[in-house]
C-alpha cells in the first residue's frame, strides 16, 4: 500500500501538472486523475487553433500580473515561484521546444498541441500517475481524520489523503457544487474572452479583414472600458485581441448589460486628432487630385475604408482637394468613433474562459490549499482567476497546478 493517496478531479492542464508534480515530488504517493469524460487534455488539444499557446514570453512577474483581470493580487507570490521561464524550462527539458511569435505568444515548434499532450502523458506515465477516464467525482465526504471518501461516477469508492479540484470553469457547475459541499463559496461565473455579435452594413461581406491596431470601448459615458490591439471582422461581427481583451476586463459589465449596447471603435488605434488632421492636410497637399475612395490612410484596409467613407456620406470619387469641412469632420468621427450595436456574444474556438469561481480569499496561494477545508486544493480555472488571451490562462494553470502538486505530496 502507498504511504499516501492524492486524487485530482479534472484531467486538464492544471490537473495534469499538479498530478505529475505531486508524483515526482513524492514517489511513495499514489496519484490518481479522475476525468468524467472519455478524453483528457481536451482544452489543450484545441487551444490556439490546435497549436496550443503554452505560455507567453512575459518574464517580469509585475508585468505578467497586468494580464489578469481577476486574481492579479493573489498571483504575486505564485508567479515568483513559477513563472513563464519555469514553464519553458520544464517543457524544453522534456523535449518540447517552444518558439516565440511576434506578439509574445509561445507555441511548440511543431505547431501541434499533440506535442504538448504527448509530453504530459509521458510524464504522467513515467511517475505512475493513474489516469481514470469516464470516471468523475460524484460526491465527497470529509472524514474526522482529515481524509476524504470519494464516490466515483463509475460506482467505485476511494479514500484519499489529499484532494484537488481542477474541474475547469464553474459554468460546468459540478466542480463548484463539490466545493460548496466542502464549505466554499463561489463568485457567480460569467463568460470571459468572447467575440461580439454585430449586424452592421459597414461590416457586411468583410469577414476576415483585420486592422492591425484599433481601440474598442464599451460602457457608460465616463466609465468606458477601452482596449487596443488587432481587430478582426468576422461573419458574426467583431473579434481579435482588442475585442477579446475588452471582453475579459469587462466580463461583468457585459453580463450586466446582457451583452447588448454600444461598442465604440477607433480604427486608428488611438492616434491623436491633430495627427489625423495633419494626415488629411498632407493628402490634400501631396495627392490632392486623387479620389478618396482609392487612397486608404492610417493603415485602414481598403475595403473597410470604402465602407467608412460611405457611412460618412462621402462619395468615393471625391478628390482630396474637394473635401468639404463637414465631410472632413464626418470622416474624422467615423475613423475615431465608429459606433456599433452589440447584439450578443459569440464564443469562438478556444475562447471559453470563465470569470468567477472559488473565492480567492478562501485559498492559501502559497500552497493552493483551502482555508475552509484542510487537505483540499484548487488549481486552474475553477478559481476566480482569469487572464486575457495570449497564453496567460495556461500559465495560471501551470503555476497553480505546480504549487498544489508540491503541497499535496505531503
Amino acid at each position: 500500500m502507498p504511504d499516501r493517496i492524492a486524487a485530482v478531479a479534472g484531467g486538464g492542464a492544471a490537473g495534469f501538472f499538479a498530478a505529475i508534480t505531486c508524483a515526482e515530488t513524492n514517489p511513495d504517493c499514489r496519484v490518481v486523475i479522475l476525468e468524467q469524460t472519455a478524453q483528457v487534455l481536451t482544452k489543450v488539444k484545441i487551444s490556439g487553433g490546435g497549436r496550443c499557446n503554452v505560455t507567453h514570453q512575459c518574464l517580469d512577474p509585475k508585468q505578467l500580473l497586468t494580464r489578469y483581470p481577476r486574481g492579479n493580487k493573489e498571483l504575486i507570490g505564485p508567479f515568483h515561484r513559477w513563472q513563464p521561464s519555469d514553464t519553458v524550462d520544464w517543457f524544453e527539458s522534456r523535449g518540447v521546444d517552444l518558439k516565440v511569435e511576434a506578439d509574445g505568444r509561445m507555441f511548440p515548434v511543431t505547431d501541434s498541441s499533440q506535442t504538448v499532450i504527448d509530453c504530459l502523458m509521458a510524464e504522467a506515465k513515467k511517475f505512475h500517475v493513474d489516469i481514470k477516464t469516464n470516471c468523475g467525482l460524484k460526491s465527497v465526504l470529509k472524514q474526522e481524520d482529515g481524509r476524504f471518501d470519494l464516490e466515483l461516477s463509475d460506482g467505485h469508492y476511494l479514500t484519499v489523503d489529499a484532494l484537488m479540484l481542477a474541474t475547469g470553469g464553474t459554468r460546468a457547475a459540478h466542480g463548484g457544487k463539490l466545493a460548496i459541499s466542502l464549505g466554499h463559496q463561489l463568485v457567480p461565473p460569467v463568460p470571459s474572452l468572447f467575440s461580439m455579435r454585430i449586424k452592421d452594413p459597414r461590416l457586411k461581406g468583410l469577414a476576415g479583414i483585420a486592422k492591425e491596431s484599433a481601440s474598442a470601448s464599451f460602457g457608460k459615458s465616463g466609465q468606458e472600458l477601452t482596449q487596443t490591439g488587432p481587430l478582426l471582422i468576422t461573419h458574426e461581427g467583431l473579434s481579435g485581441p482588442a475585442i477579446l481583451k475588452l471582453s475579459a476586463w469587462g466580463a461583468r459589465v457585459f453580463a450586466d448589460a446582457d451583452y447588448t449596447g454600444t461598442l465604440r471603435v477607433d480604427w486608428t488605434g488611438g492616434e491623436a486628432v491633430p495627427f489625423i488632421r495633419e494626415t488629411f492636410m498632407r493628402c490634400r497637399r501631396e495627392t490632392g487630385k486623387r479620389q478618396l475612395g482609392t487612397q486608404a490612410i492610417l493603415g485602414v484596409p481598403q475595403r473597410l475604408w470604402e465602407r467608412l467613407l460611405e457611412h460618412a456620406d462621402i462619395p468615393g470619387d471625391r478628390r482630396w482637394l474637394e473635401l468639404r469641412k463637414e465631410e472632413e469632420e464626418a470622416l474624422l468621427r467615423e475613423l475615431t468613433q465608429s459606433r456599433f450595436q452589440v447584439e450578443g456574444k459569440s464564443m469562438n474556438k478556444e475562447e471559453f474562459v470563465t470569470c468567477g469561481g472559488i473565492m480567492t480569499r478562501e485559498v492559501d496561494f502559497r500552497t493552493m490549499e483551502s482555508k475552509c477545508c484542510p487537505n483540499l486544493y484548487f488549481a486552474g480555472e475553477i478559481l476566480d482567476i482569469d487572464g486575457v488571451t495570449g497564453g496567460f490562462n495556461f500559465q495560471a494553470a501551470w503555476t497553480t497546478g505546480y504549487l498544489a502538486g508540491k503541497a499535496m505530496a505531503g
